[in-house]
């Protein structure tokens, strides 16, 4: 018996029993599908995960002021006014594996341009701020040395507030006033998208620290001049670790905290932070795979049920054929195809199935998923390896029945 022939006789078969041929495929249809959303969801994940660290930059560490003890109480991290703008230049300068280092300060405001207006947050910093995150000017330039030094009234702004404020125009050189006090648009950020928390990273307006000092927050022009954050960006190839110690050493050292007391800082690795998450992410993702993945192993034991019997009610008929001259190969190549077809179609079936949950999830739902060939292909090599897999039993049973005996089978 030539493979073609096989193929229509195992066809012929699964055909003449339908409904049951359909119900044993259930399991196939569901499994397939599942593997093919799950792994499309937890690549979505992955992807949405990837898409924060590259918005965050690569290699970011932030130093924040440490926490307040009054009356015998701490009030929390970053209730301390330990950080100055002195500090990040001598982390800049002194720590080498540092690339840059940038201080800043942040508030909410109410902004207005011409007739529109837009709450947003104000965030004072220096230019090295923007090389720390890896965020290009999109339009017109940054801040130059003579406008850090002389406070001037000049603001580039997100990609958010652009569109909130200015529609289509071009908010270059247009102005726009923070508490009263009018900023000129030099340019315009590109466009960062959501952090990890969830929040809009394009809704911001940066403005050189002097003026948000001494204009937009009116302090007095004092000595130490206070910040609430210093940005670092490590330089590539550098130990995150090692350059953690030596910024903690250098601001121990600067502000003179005596052997055996805590740090009046601390510091956050946040790239390390989004790469657990994104670990976890991938971890998760292999978990509802192999979820998915035991209802294919359940659809593989209904297939081996369904033949077992299917053998057991064909046995005059494998005893008919064998008489005839059919070989023990013939009647195992019958059955396998038979186990195999049914799990191809059930997979072919699920792979409908599991493209449009795909799509109502990331549709409906509002998820982010990623669809990739190698997951289709990945759930219909599994597939058909479970035919073969629970197939091949009944089918090697079927082909070791005696002709003799078989034919004498009531």
């Amino acid at each position: 018996m030539n493979l073609w022939t096989a193929v229509r006789s195992a066809l012929r078969a699964l055909a003449t029993n339908w409904l049951r041929s359909m119900l044993t495929m259930l399991g196939i249809i569901i499994g397939v599908a599942a593997v093919i959303t799950m792994i499309a969801v937890g690549g979505g994940a992955q992807k949405r995960v990837e898409e924060q660290i590259k918005s965050l930059g690569s290699n970011i560490m932030l130093v924040l002021p440490g926490a307040v003890t009054a009356g015998g109480l701490r009030l929390g991290a970053q209730t301390g006014q330990s950080l100055t703008e002195e500090d990040a230049k001598a982390i800049g300068s002194e720590v080498p594996e540092v690339q840059a280092a940038a201080a800043s300060l942040r508030t909410g405001a109410q902004v207005v341009a011409a007739n529109a207006n837009w709450s947003t947050s104000i965030f004072g910093t220096t230019p090295e701020y923007l090389e720390v995150r890896d965020w290009p000017i999109a339009e017109g330039r940054s801040f130059e040395a003579a406008e850090m030094a002389g406070s001037a009234k000049v603001a580039v702004i997100g990609q958010t507030v652009a569109t909130q404020l200015f529609g289509d125009a071009d908010p270059i050189d247009q102005v726009v006033r923070v508490r009263k006090v009018p900023l000129r648009i030099i340019g315009v950020l590109g466009r960062k998208g959501q952090n990890s928390m969830g929040q809009d990273q394009d809704d911001v307006i940066v403005v050189p620290l002097s003026t948000y000092r001494y204009r937009v927050q009116g302090m007095s022009a004092g000595r130490v001049k206070r910040v609430q954050a210093v940005s670092v960006k490590v330089r590539e190839g550098q130990s995150m670790a090692e350059a953690t110690e030596n910024i903690r050493l250098l601001l121990r050292q600067r502000h003179r905290t005596q052997t055996g007391a805590d740090d009046d800082f601390s510091i956050r690795n946040l790239t390390e932070m989004l790469q657990a998450q994104e670990e976890s992410s991938r971890v998760m993702a292999m978990l509802l795979a192999a979820v998915a993945g035991v209802s294919l192993v359940v659809g593989g034991i209904g297939i081996m049920n369904i033949m077992l019997v299917s053998v057991t009610e064909r046995t005059r008929e494998i005893g008919l054929r064998m008489a005839v001259g059919a070989r023990s190969r013939d009647i195992l190549g019958q059955f396998l195809i038979e186990a195999v077809t049914l799990s191809l179609v059930g997979g072919a079936i699920g792979i409908v199935l599991g493209l449009m949950a795909t799509w109502a999830i990331g549709h409906f739902a509002g998820w982010q998923v990623l669809m990739s060939a190698d997951s289709i292909l990945l759930a219909v090599g599994f597939s058909a390896a479970v035919g073969v897999f629970f197939g091949f039993y009944p089918a090697r049973r079927a082909a070791s029945l005696l002709p003799i005996q078989a034919l004498r089978y009531e």
